[in-house]
């Protein structure tokens, strides 16, 4: 069965459970240092939060790839984790191709991070990039919206944002340090608790509803990072009039966790000029 016909497609992601599947066929995209590094960025989202020290990050970039194995072991299993030779997973691996490339200006490790990308028969509109650079689309995404390739990779730029800017880290640092009364200085104690939880998330890395601010860094650097791999910036503006436009129907998994609106339209439409440059210069 295609994961297009099976019947028990895979339609959330928050549940998965079981051993990992050591033996997937995920496709490991080695495009560090594949190319040299433009201009500095164009687009100003500040520094990242100093509090995301709180949380080891080689922990939870573990922690990120056993869930990201989880959930491709239970798509597997329902039949609903697109083949290597599946047109879609082709195109979005070309696409990510493309991408990587420009993401270590936005954060170092991202060099050394085992970058992967796969497709999952579901329904929902939505997508996501875990720490570690493990990302994962859903067919509903692609087939609901009918993204173009400039779209896609607007989708694809803002979710590794999230993971290059470290946004899962500094949530789940100001939540637990928050609720067990630590500082920024506990980490010279040992970071005990905060280690312990980032080791053991369960499926919170799934279900992680980031903050407005995290939202609009996300948009611009995404909007860089498509535009600097020779992708339309003006896709961002359509795509989330796209989304704007599928609020109305159900499993809108994306909007839960990012939603659309005129003010993120209109931000996105400010920003475009400032990297129109860097897309024209991608196409010469």
């Amino acid at each position: 069965m295609s994961i297009f016909t099976t019947a028990s497609l895979l339609d959330s992601c928050g549940c998965c459970t079981g051993r990992i599947w050591h033996a997937r066929r995920a496709f490991l995209l080695a495009a560090a240092g594949a190319a040299a590094l433009p201009v500095a960025a164009q687009v100003d989202v500040g520094k990242s939060s100093a509090m995301r020290q709180l949380v080891p990050v080689e922990q939870l970039e573990t922690s990120a790839t056993q869930q990201y194995d989880q959930m491709l072991a239970q798509a597997k299993a329902k039949r609903a984790l697109a083949p290597d030779n599946h047109p879609q997973l082709i195109q979005l691996r070309a696409i990510a191709q493309r991408i990587i490339p420009y993401a270590q200006q936005w954060n170092s490790r991202a060099g050394s991070w085992r970058w992967e990308v796969n497709l999952i028969g579901s329904k929902q509109i939505n997508a996501f990039c875990m720490p570690g650079g493990k990302i994962a689309f859903y067919t509903g995404i692609l087939d609901q919206l009918k993204l173009t390739d400039d779209e896609i990779a607007m989708v694809m730029g803002h979710e590794m944002a999230h993971a290059l800017r470290e946004h899962a880290r500094e949530r789940i640092a100001k939540s637990q340090a928050t609720s067990i009364g630590l500082s920024l200085g506990a980490q010279l104690l040992g970071l005990g608790e905060l280690g312990n939880m980032a080791a053991n998330l369960g499926t919170q890395l799934l279900t992680l509803k980031f903050s407005r601010s995290d939202e609009s860094e996300a948009d611009l650097v995404g909007l860089e990072l498509a535009a600097r791999a020779g992708y339309d910036p003006q896709a961002a503006v359509s795509l989330w009039q796209k989304m704007g436009q599928a609020t109305g129907n159900g499993g809108i998994g994306f909007l839960s966790t990012h939603p659309t609106g005129p003010d993120r339209i209109r931000e996105l439409e400010q920003n475009v000029p400032r990297v129109q440059g860097l897309y024209l210069q991608s196409r010469r």
